[in-house]
């Protein structure tokens, strides 16, 4: 990973960040000069991934609670001054058929997925507004671009993340405002490991089998790190994007197209 450092003197929130693909966005973050608030839910987590990276600092956040969201944005103003780029990035999965799901599973998907985005967008718009500009990227997934059996109610958060992104994007460009959003393929992180093991289970297979299969409908021909999705969400944080707004960015070695 290069150090540029052309996000010298930015100041980012991550949310969803003590570990995988928000760990890594702030690693890639803070080694092109952006100083960074790693928010989790884990507080005790997001600390210890905080002191093992220069320039970032931890804080506790859920991302469904309005006040906890503009708590921590009250802070980081207090603290910095500014807000230059939101990562709205926490996310959470479970899988199961459509028959079996559970209002709680649906709901649960949703208010982190979807609520935890709009409540933090929300949250930042104010003073990106008064400011004249910022960049937000939300992570959707390209489950937010496909049908996908087991993950219906997930997907459909991602669909909901995607749209809303769009829309936002709309709204808020007048102000020099860009909003994007990402969206992963099979990435090789805590949560894939706990879907495979579902899927294994769902569908009588092994582990190894259900890997193989990401594996094999990923044209590139491994599973995705969390540092591709990092890297791109950078470029979208940066100048080289500036005229970039309301992109879905597939970042997946191309297992959408299988």
């Amino acid at each position: 990973m290069s150090d540029t450092r052309t996000l010298e003197g930015h100041v980012a929130i991550v949310s969803g960040a003590a570990s995988g693909i928000g760990r890594a966005i702030t690693q890639v973050l803070t080694q092109r000069g952006a100083r960074v608030v790693m928010a989790d839910i884990d507080e005790e987590a997001a600390h210890e991934a905080a002191a093992a990276i220069p320039g970032a600092r931890s804080a506790r956040l859920d991302v469904r609670s309005k006040g906890e969201w503009q708590a921590l944005v009250s802070d980081v103003l207090g603290r910095e001054g500014r807000i230059d780029i939101l990562c709205a990035n926490a996310g959470v999965s479970t899988m199961r058929r459509v028959e079996d799901l559970t209002e709680e599973e649906w709901d649960v998907n949703f208010d982190v997925n979807m609520k935890g985005v709009f409540l933090g967008n929300q949250a930042v718009l104010p003073s990106m507004i008064r400011r004249g500009g910022g960049r937000i990227v939300n992570t959707a997934s390209m489950a937010g671009k496909l049908g996908v059996p087991l993950l219906a109610h997930y997907a459909a958060s991602k669909w909901a993340v995607i749209g809303f992104t769009k829309s936002l994007a709309v709204e808020v460009g007048p102000y020099g405002i860009t909003v994007n959003c990402v969206c992963p393929g099979f990435v090789r992180t805590s949560m894939q490991d706990r879907e495979l093991g579902w899927e294994a289970e769902l569908r009588g297979l092994t582990r190894d089998d259900v890997r193989k299969e990401y594996v094999d409908r990923t044209p590139l021909g491994r599973l995705e790190e969390p540092e591709d999705v990092a890297r791109a969400v950078a470029f979208l944080c940066g100048s080289d994007a500036a005229f970039v707004t309301g992109c879905a960015l597939d970042v997946t070695g191309g297992a959408d197209l299988a």
